[in-house]
């Protein structure tokens, strides 16, 4: 397909005004996002997604429609992984609810740059090497393999990198100054126990880019379906976050099912030399795949899934108490 200039444009303008609409408007102030709040807020952007989609069916065929269509849905379920860990690492730096959003909002921000990058990357190696497609292939493979057999883990923010390097940049208050990310000690800049989680929120955010942009790739090439697909899944992460953050555990089984998709999508790019699985085919098994996971878990009794943990909450200096009073001037 072959997607004209102004559209790359005026999708970006539509999703700036999105955000600056969500964050100036409605999340001016922090608050605690409810049930009710969140389940709106994931209507309106899976209904943006599914208009839109609808546009390039009827704008450019059933083609493209079926492709945006199941790249939305391959991202939107392996996206699922990242509100496990969002939970893991809001609980190990005990952020107080109302500051989530906040955080959410610029660690989403950041990851669509990122996912910018990753996706030119990637498009531009296969257009230079074919062989980079049995690489992503054979990553999908084994990262759908990886994930069906991985038992129960911990995660330790305090061993990230940029957890460390941000420590040693910025001096850090001992606490939250509301949902700022920087505040004023007299002359001295300080940074807040904030800016780290956001730091390992955009830092988990490209590990897991690292499976997903392959796996969209396998779906479909063209840059503009590959980046509004990622794009409209990313933005509805935050809504599905606050409305999925306390049940979530319940599908004990979806492991799987993700494990399943990337397997699925891996083969697909692997044997996409000898033969196209058609698209429609591609969209029937990754639905048929989430919906018998879903199902499955939710009849299927296994426990409470809990594949992530946060370690030694409390004993360390990432783990801070909350200051509810605001003193100091900030970002």
């Amino acid at each position: 397909m072959d997607f004209p200039l102004w559209l790359w444009f005026a999708f970006t303008a539509f999703v700036i005004a999105l955000l600056a609409i969500d964050l100036g408007i409605f999340h001016r102030e922090a608050h605690v996002v409810g049930f009710k709040e969140a389940a709106v807020w994931s209507v309106i952007w899976i209904a943006l997604a599914l208009l839109f989609n609808l546009y390039i069916f009827l704008a450019y065929g059933k083609q493209a429609g079926l492709e945006f269509l199941t790249g939305y849905l391959v991202e939107k379920s392996l996206s699922l992984d990242n509100v496990f860990v969002w939970m893991v690492i809001f609980s190990y730096f005990a952020v107080p609810a109302q500051y989530r959003h906040r955080v959410l909002f610029y660690g989403i921000l950041g990851a669509i740059v990122f996912r910018g990058l990753f996706i030119a990357t990637g498009v531009t190696l296969l257009n230079l090497f074919h062989w980079v497609v049995y690489v992503f292939g054979a990553l999908l493979i084994f990262t759908g393999i990886r994930l069906a057999v991985r038992q129960e883990e911990e995660v330790h923010p305090e061993r990230n990198p940029l957890v460390r390097l941000t420590r040693r940049i910025f001096p850090m208050t001992s606490g939250y100054h509301g949902q700022k990310f920087f505040v004023r000690d007299g002359k001295r800049l300080m940074a807040t126990p904030l800016l780290l989680v956001l730091v390992v929120v955009e830092s988990t955010d490209v590990l897991f880019a690292v499976d997903s942009i392959p796996a969209i790739l396998a779906i479909t090439r063209d840059p503009f379906i590959v980046w509004t697909s990622n794009v409209f899944a990313i933005l509805g992460l935050r809504a599905l976050f606050f409305l999925l953050a306390g049940v979530l555990g319940i599908f004990v089984h979806l492991h799987y099912g993700l494990a399943a998709i990337l397997v699925f999508v891996g083969i697909k790019m692997m044997i996409s030399e000898f033969y196209k699985i058609p698209i429609g085919i591609s969209l029937g098994v990754v639905a048929g795949i989430l919906l018998v996971t879903i199902l499955v878990s939710l009849l299927v009794p296994g426990g409470v899934r809990r594949p992530l943990q946060p370690a030694d909450v409390g004993t360390n200096p990432g783990h801070t108490r909350p200051e509810e009073e605001d003193p100091a001037p900030g970002v």
